[in-house]
């Protein structure tokens, strides 16, 4: 049970969605973050008055350290405030909901400092999966996961054997905005059309994901390492009612799933109360009113996301780092009008291709790798 919690990304989806169940669960909050909202950040420092309240971008931390100057909130900037408030000695817990490769320096700095981890930057085990892992296990901490679908896993495993009995993980996808649709009439989504996810609300960048369908990729790497199994024991299945948000099947068969309203407090307050179980302000799921829950096989040739990620995995290393790397530039592209929507899977395939197999022996080389795959992508825009 967390007692004293430090929010990475407090001023997005998952941060604004966790200081609420901070309020309602009277958890205290030691450290803020956010990207450059110093107006939001205000707010939220002066009501939940941490020791702590950074902004990654330095002229909106020079904003929020005048326009807090008469409290005693300290501010700082850049990753080394992130870094700051990831280690801070009051917090017992990190919440991560940062976005992008912007998470994992952080991540590790606060395993290095003993911190356990609510994870909901799945870049973090996507690109760093190898070092996370290593440091979870060094420092004896423990790694809770927010996204939806790895905490259901996390959840349908409590209790299991202590091997497991594993059969395999079955991931679902909501399908995002273009189910059912074919590639040519995918030619000109926009933004705008992409940004509607038909079941959650969440930030820019993760919604683009879900409407190629790379997010389910990326979640795919992400659940090889926080559950310690290959990528061939990982399905996914099309959930439309994004009702179920996974399953785990046991070698006797048996499959067992968690369900629940499609609302991102329940797998928050799951992170920051485990093992305890609290009352939610989420909704009671109503299965009678849904009286049906329909299931897909994923359309590949569309959405190939999943199998770049399958191949990134497979080939292990640097690869998906380049990958994510590529990914994130490409989405920013698209995001801006700048390339089509079709375009983020081609460059993030071409920007694998270019990636040489190379063992990762330190954080300089994923850092390295996802430089050079941005780099790679910018320069072969169409």
């Amino acid at each position: 049970m967390t007692n004293n919690l430090s929010v990475l990304g407090s001023t997005g989806s998952i941060g604004t969605q966790a200081l609420s169940v901070c309020e309602k669960l009277s958890i205290r909050v030691g450290a803020l973050c956010a990207h450059s909202n110093a107006k939001l950040l205000e707010q939220q420092a002066r009501h939940f008055q941490p020791r702590l309240a950074v902004l990654y971008e330095e002229k909106a931390a020079s904003q929020l350290k005048t326009a807090l100057a008469d409290t005693d909130i300290k501010v700082d900037c850049g990753m080394d405030g992130l870094c700051a408030a990831a280690s801070h000695p009051e917090c017992d817990t990190v919440l991560n909901a940062v976005v992008g490769m912007v998470g994992l320096t952080p991540t590790l700095t606060a395993l290095e400092a003993g911190k356990n981890i609510a994870l909901a930057n799945k870049e973090t085990l996507v690109a760093g999966g190898s070092l996370v892992m290593e440091a979870v296990e060094k420092s004896r901490v423990s790694l809770y996961p927010v996204d939806s679908e790895h905490s259901a896993v996390f959840q349908c495993l409590q209790g299991a054997p202590a091997n497991k009995a594993l059969n395999r993980i079955i991931l679902t996808a909501s399908g995002g905005p273009f189910f059912g649709k074919k590639k040519d009439q995918l030619q000109s989504v926009t933004p705008q059309m992409a940004l509607c996810h038909p079941n959650w609300n969440m930030g820019a960048k993760i919604t683009v994901d879900s409407a190629t369908m790379m997010n389910k990729g990326l979640e795919i790497i992400e659940a090889c390492w926080l559950f310690g199994v290959p990528e061939d024991k990982i399905d996914v299945l099309v959930h439309r009612e994004s009702i179920i948000h996974s399953m785990v099947e046991y070698t006797d068969h048996s499959v067992i799933a968690q369900l629940g309203e499609p609302d991102m407090r329940i797998p928050i307050q799951y992170a920051l109360t485990y093992p305890n179980r609290m009352p939610s302000p989420a909704k009671s799921l109503d299965l009678a009113r849904l009286s049906q829950l329909t299931f897909y096989a994923p359309d590949h040739e569309t959405f190939a996301g999943m199998r770049l990620c399958r191949h990134a995995i497979r080939r292990g290393g640097l690869v998906p780092a380049a990958l994510n790397g590529a990914n994130e530039q490409a989405v920013s592209l698209f995001l801006q009008g700048k390339i089509g929507f079709l375009e983020i899977e081609r460059l993030v395939a071409a920007a694998m291709h270019n990636q040489p197999d190379c063992k990762i022996t330190c954080l300089e080389d994923i850092l390295l790798a996802d430089a050079s795959a941005r780099e790679f992508v910018l320069s072969n825009i169409r």
